[in-house]
Formats: C-alpha cells, sequence, structure tokens
C-alpha cells in the first residue's frame, strides 16, 4: 500500500478536501488556503513518489482531474459565501477555469499524439538506425514527463491570485492570477505543438521497418536469441547475454516487448524489440539457422513457423522441475540440456520428446564458478547460508528459514573450530509469509551479533591498513562505475530520452562495456578485502553476485532451488534441509541436485558432518559423489560447455542448410517439370498410361 509517508500523505489529502468545503461554507479564506496547500503538497508528493496510492484514487472517482477540479468549485463556492456572487472576480474565476479546463482536450491530446508517434514498431540496441533513417530528439523531458499533473498545476497562480482578493478585496490580484494560469496554459499547448509535426517527427512504420530490412541485410544475422515474457522473467533472457557475446556464429537478440527490454542487462549483442506479431513475420529473417528459446510462450509461435532455421530449447535452468520437462518442447527442432539428468528427465516424463532430439551443452553460464582448492592455509572455512524465498504455497519445504534457519546459523556461528558465515538470503524473502520476515530478520541479528563478538575476540586479527586501502579502492570503482553508467544524463535510455531516442542512440560503447566488466571484476576483489576473512557477513542486494560468494566460500547450505545446481559446478561440499521432513531417501529420490548433499534435518544436527568435509577433504566421504553427479548434472569440464554450446549451434546451422538447399533442389526439380509440361504439342504421361502401356 505505500511506504507510512505515502499513506500519511494520502490520508492529508484525502482529509483536506472535506476541510476545503467547511472552510469553504463558514467561509474562512485563511482556512480555505491553508486546506488547498495541503491537497497541493499532498498530491505533488503522492505522484512525485509514483505512489500507488495515486492510481488507486482514480480506481475510486476520484482522479487526478477531478481532484483539481473539486478544489476550484469549492473556490468558486467560498466566493459565492462571500458575497462575492455579484462581483467581476466571481465570473473571472468562472471564466478562467472554463477556460482553463478548455485547453486540457488539447494538451492530453497532443501529448497522446506525440507519444503515439514517437513509439516505433521496433526498438533496438546496438544497432545503427541513424545512418538510415532520420529520428528527431524528444522533446525536453519537462514537457512530456508527468504533464498531466504539471498542466494542471497550472491553476495554482489563478488559486492563489483569487484568494489573495478575497482576503484583501481587491480583483488585482486574482486576474494577475487569472492571466497567469491561462497564458502559461496556452503557452504549453503552443510549445507542443511543433512536435507533432515537420522536422520533429519520426518516421513513419514503414520507413522504420525497411530501414530494419536493410540493417538485417548488411548483418546477416546466423543465430538468433528469441525471448517473450513479463517484466519479471527478464532474467531468463540476461543469464543467456554473456552465452550469446560468445558464439562464433553472428548472434541477433528478438524480444517481444518492451518491458523486458527496458529491462535487459547491458550487452553488445545486436537486439530488437519487435512487439507486433505481424511486424515479426515480416521481418527478412532469411540469413537466420538457429533460433534459441529461453522460454515456453505463445508468442514462441511467431518465429517458430519459419521453416528455414532450426529451432531449439535451451531454457532458463536445469532442475527436477514440471517446467524442465514441458510437453511443449516437442514443437522445437532440438531440445538442449546441461548433462544427462536433463535427457533422462526428458525419458522419464515421457511428453514426446524423442531422445535423438536432445543435445548435451553443458551450462555456459557457471563458466564464473571455481573449482575448489581445498581451504587456503591460515584462513578458516567459510560457509555460505542461502536459503530461497518461501514461494506463494505455503510448503514448508520450499524453505529452511522458517523451521531450521536459525538452528543452522547458531550452530555455524558456535562451530569449534570457527568457521565465517555468510548469509546470502533470496531477495523475495518475507514478502509473502510474515512468518518467513521474522525468521529472516532473527537470522540478520544472529549474523550481526556474532560478527560484533569475533571482532573483540582475541583470536581474530585483521590488517586495519589493507582494509582501509580495500575500502578506498572501492569507493574509487564505484565513483567509476557511477560516471561510467551515467544515469540521469545525456541520451540513450537512460533517464532523459525516449524509447526513439534510445533506439537511436543505443549503440554500445564497446571499450567503456569492456572498462564496467573490468571494473566489476576489481570491485568485487576490493569488497573481500575491505573486511577480515573471519568476519561473519550479511549480504543482502545484487553485489555481490551469488556466484561471487559461491567463489569464496568452502560449503554451502541451501533449499531445493537452482542455487544447488548451480553450486555443484564448484565441487564443494553442500547441505540441502529436508525442511518437510521427508526422510533422507525420500528426500533424494525426489531431488536429483541432492543425492551428493549433506542432508539436514530441522535440527541442523547433522551438520557437523558438512563441517568436517570442509576441515579434511581427504576424509570427504561424498567428494566422488559429487563429482559423478556434477557430470551428470551438467556435463564433462572438457570440452568446455561454451564449445560444446558453439559446437551444438554449428551443427545445428548445417542441418538448416542441408534442408534449404534439399528444398531448393525440389523446387527447382518442380520447375524444370513444369517447363517441359509447358512445351507445345507435348504430352506428360500418367499413371493411367504406365498402367496401360
Amino acid at each position: 500500500m505505500g511506504s507510512p509517508a505515502e499513506l500519511a500523505a494520502a490520508a492529508l489529502m484525502i482529509l483536506g478536501f472535506p476541510a476545503l468545503m467547511l472552510a469553504a461554507l463558514v467561509p474562512s479564506v485563511p482556512a480555505f488556503a491553508a486546506a488547498a496547500a495541503v491537497t497541493y503538497l499532498a498530491d505533488h508528493y503522492l505522484h512525485r513518489k509514483s505512489s500507488y496510492l495515486v492510481n488507486r484514487l482514480s480506481k475510486v472517482r476520484a482522479g487526478l482531474s477531478i481532484r483539481f477540479l473539486i478544489r476550484q468549485l469549492l473556490l468558486i463556492l467560498l466566493l459565492a459565501r462571500l458575497g462575492l456572487a455579484d462581483d467581476l472576480i466571481y465570473y473571472g474565476a468562472i471564466a478562467c477555469f472554463i477556460a482553463f479546463y478548455g485547453l486540457q482536450a488539447p494538451h492530453g491530446a497532443l501529448v497522446t499524439l506525440i507519444r503515439n508517434r514517437r513509439r516505433m514498431p521496433v526498438a533496438t540496441r546496438n544497432i545503427d538506425l541513424a545512418s538510415r533513417i532520420r529520428i528527431p530528439d524528444a522533446p525536453p523531458r519537462r514537457l512530456m514527463h508527468r504533464s498531466a499533473e504539471k498542466m494542471l498545476h497550472l491553476d495554482l497562480a489563478a488559486v492563489a491570485g483569487i484568494l489573495v482578493s478575497a482576503a484583501l478585496e481587491s480583483a488585482g490580484f486574482g486576474f494577475l492570477g487569472i492571466g497567469l494560469t491561462v497564458g502559461l496554459g496556452t503557452g504549453y499547448v503552443l510549445a507542443l505543438v511543433p512536435y507533432v509535426r515537420g522536422a520533429k517527427t519520426p518516421p513513419n512504420a514503414e520507413k522504420v521497418l525497411a530501414a530494419i530490412d536493410d540493417w538485417l541485410a548488411e548483418y546477416r544475422p546466423e543465430t538468433v536469441l528469441y525471448f517473450s515474457g513479463s517484466k519479471d522473467s527478464a532474467y531468463q533472457v540476461n543469464m543467456w547475454l554473456e552465452t550469446m557475446e560468445q558464439l562464433d556464429s553472428k548472434p541477433l537478440i528478438i524480444l517481444r516487448e518492451r518491458v523486458i527490454l527496458n529491462n535487459l542487462a547491458p550487452t553488445t549483442v545486436p537486439v530488437i524489440c519487435v512487439p507486433g506479431g505481424v511486424h515479426l513475420m515480416n521481418m527478412d529473417l532469411s540469413n537466420v539457422r538457429v533460433a534459441l528459446y529461453a522460454a515456453n510462450v505463445g508468442k514462441n509461435i511467431h518465429l517458430l513457423r519459419v521453416p528455414t532455421m532450426k529451432h531449439v530449447f535451451i531454457g532458463h535452468g536445469d532442475s527436477d522441475k514440471l517446467a524442465s520437462v514441458n510437453p511443449y518442447s516437442k514443437v522445437y527442432d532440438e531440445v538442449w540440456t546441461a548433462g544427462r539428468a536433463g535427457r533422462d528427465r526428458y525419458a522419464i516424463a515421457d511428453v514426446g520428446v524423442r531422445d535423438e532430439d536432445i543435445v548435451e551443452v553443458g551450462r555456459p553460464q557457471l563458466a564464473p564458478i571455481q573449482t575448489w582448492q581445498g581451504v587456503p592455509e591460515g584462513r578458516i572455512p567459510t560457509v555460505l547460508y542461502a536459503p530461497t524465498w518461501e514461494g506463494w504455497d505455503g510448503n514448508p519445504g520450499n524453505t529452511s528459514i522458517v523451521l531450521a534457519g536459525e538452528n543452522i546459523v547458531n550452530k555455524l556461528v558456535t562451530a569449534d573450530p570457527p568457521v565465517r558465515v555468510l548469509y546470502k538470503p533470496h531477495p523475495f524473502t518475507g514478502t509473502v509469509s510474515a512468518e518467513a520476515k521474522a525468521a529472516h530478520q532473527r537470522i540478520s541479528a544472529l549474523i550481526q551479533q556474532a560478527a560484533t563478538e569475533r571482532a573483540t575476540d582475541p583470536r581474530f586479527t585483521a590488517d586495519a591498513a589493507a582494509q582501509s586501502a580495500a575500502k578506498a579502492e572501492l569507493a574509487r570503482i564505484e565513483a567509476r562505475l557511477a560516471e561510467l553508467s551515467g544515469k540521469g544524463k545525456g541520451k540513450g535510455g537512460n533517464g532523459k530520452g525516449d524509447e526513439a531516442e534510445a533506439t537511436r542512440d543505443g549503440l554500445v560503447d564497446i571499450a567503456k562495456h569492456e572498462e564496467i566488466a573490468r571494473l566489476r571484476a576489481e570491485w568485487n576483489t576490493a569488497y573481500w578485502r575491505s573486511f577480515g576473512s573471519h568476519e561473519h557477513r550479511l549480504i543482502t542486494g545484487a553485489e555481490p553476485r551469488l556466484y561471487d560468494c559461491f567463489n569464496v566460500s568452502d560449503a554451502m547450505v541451501s533449499d531445493i532451488s537452482s542455487v544447488v545446481s548451480d553450486f555443484i559446478a564448484s565441487g564443494k561440499p553442500y547441505a540441502v534441509t529436508d525442511s518437510a521432513e521427508l526422510g533422507v531417501e525420500e528426500f533424494k529420490r525426489q531431488n536429483t541436485a541432492v543425492r551428493a548433499a549433506t542432508i539436514l534435518s530441522n535440527s541442523a544436527a547433522e551438520l557437523g558432518g558438512l563441517l568436517d568435509a570442509v576441515r579434511d577433504p581427504s576424509a570427504d566421504p561424498l567428494a566422488e559423489d559429487r563429482g559423478d553427479l556434477k557430470r551428470y548434472l551438467l556435463g564433462p569440464d572438457e570440452p568446455t560447455s561454451i564449445e560444446q554450446f558453439n559446437t551444438a549451434v554449428a551443427n545445428l546451422a548445417i542441418k538448416a542448410d542441408a534442408r534449404n538447399v534439399g528444398q531448393e533442389s525440389r523446387a527447382a526439380a518442380g520447375a524444370a517439370e513444369g517447363d517441359l509440361a509447358a512445351v507445345p504439342g507435348q504430352r506428360l504421361s500418367t499413371a493411367e498410361d504406365d498402367v496401360t502401356a
């Protein structure tokens, strides 16, 4: 519903209108002015915060325009109650507000027309359209951003002037305010007019699509990553961006929703966002040989219908969830899985995907995860606790946070010999369950208390000079990253321009892109050096990333989720909590990824086995099982996953070429037969002729 401040502002605004009516009826100019100021300020605050409450008001017939109109009508009532109904200021106020509302229509129409004309049929990144079509600058942000609110607030001059006139019984101030309101409103409308005509309007859809086809003919993309989904699913395409950048063939990303484009991570790969199915189907993709699909969605049909390319489901994770064996997968030419486990999963599910259509390519996204070499000498072991969130269905097996989290952390922070604990909860933790939120807060408090106690423990010492240097390095890197990202400055979709301008200016600066990647790696190194290797740590937010936490940890405790499958790539010991208390054998039977894990009950009594494996790898009873499971789930280490992926792309492209050549040969043969049939006096034999001959 919003923050406490937003709730307070909404309450003040709602209560302000009855106060306005009461002040108008009394009548009291000072009281009316005070109540009006409260409603103006509260309204402005809620809009500036983009509050959910503002949208809700429009659902109950209390939208923005209505609120301003009511305030103006109450001002007219105040004038009447003051006995000014026969004065010029009374009629001037009525004329002003009628004229002002008359300006709302052309203003709203112009804003809508500008936005519609500047919303091109496609939006792009890393594609040079500026050399092919002219895309003018967007209107100044001050004209288009929250335009309805800005236009309506121009009545402030008239309201203030009329109130001063009513208090001083002098019409001059009122007419000055009226003139300002009408003049500024007219000026606002006139300022928008140039952007709906002439050189300030973008080209029409036909010219934009022609420019895209011209670029496609020049670039000749060979492998496409296709994606459609909601805003919350952007991570599913983001996880494939680095893989697309490492392809041996020419890559292209095709998106179907603008909201996905707005949430796409930085990439050097050309991106085309095509919301319209007809526009996509008319696009020249004749050079594409392989299409990759990260999700099973209805809009896939718009590209699946193209026979000149081969279609592959690559998914957005490899787990035992039902989504990993969706019967929809039958529509693709091939299904690519990480390892043998994916192939067996489809065989067991028996959903119609043929074994010969499954290709094992590994998980290229896991390349940053480092293989365990044991705990470095002189450093205590680090254990990562990375539980998943509670989910929507209330299943006790979803997360260990509620039933086991405090037991796990208590045993880790009191372990002897000691270990360091990193606690990185899922970002959704506590968003559905108040119980999970409370447990998370208690666990966080445990971590912070243990960190405070360890800071005074004479067994643990820190290199203060090294930490100070690392913190200074962090500050330098963060300043440079902020400078490079340039949020809120310039053009190209970074805060001031619109979609058309972002398309025009959306060419990635390769040098800047590479520098940002290098700085992020340096930031990660400096972050871990900025505090002692013995310090417990609560880690929230996007940075450091989960894989960075994997690399500095020697073991992990988690729940059934993709986190476990990914951690297996490290070869490090791990534990998984059976929060639903299925029992060890049943838990392993249902979940492939835990077959080489230490299985914890909610008491976490078994945690000692995990810590023993970390302290003495030679006595680790599950080490061999983890190696076998890693190969089963993720495939072999050699060749690398990206090499396997590129090989699979190349092999499928050869199949697409073979199919297309075959079609051309058949078409040529058919044309030859047609030419033969067209020779005068020539009669082709029929099956009946052959029988009677």
